[in-house]
């Protein structure tokens, strides 16, 4: 994180960017992979009573933690390769 006296930010952009192209990456391949796999699109509205409980949670958790984990390796990653281009921008 940048620090609060003007430190550098391009670890807080990069990560902020890598986190988010990873978001909307995963979000795309797990609403592919669901349709594949139910033959229906994944569910918009979670809280109507036309989408069944089971398909509600089964898309809640597949989504969360499929796009969680995806943000999480992506922000690391991106910072790994900044530390091994640019040591001194994360040291400070």
């Amino acid at each position: 994180m940048a620090k609060k006296d003007g430190g550098d930010v391009t670890p807080v952009l990069l990560g902020f960017v890598a986190g988010f192209a990873a978001e909307f990456v995963m979000r795309k391949a797990l609403t592919f992979a669901w349709t594949r796999a139910t033959g229906e699109e994944p569910p918009t509205d979670l809280e109507s009573p036309d989408v069944s409980l089971g398909s509600a949670l089964g898309w809640a958790v597949v989504a969360g933690v499929g796009v969680e984990v995806a943000r999480v390796l992506a922000v690391r990653t991106a910072r790994k390769g900044l530390r091994r281009t640019a040591p001194e921008v994360l040291e400070s």
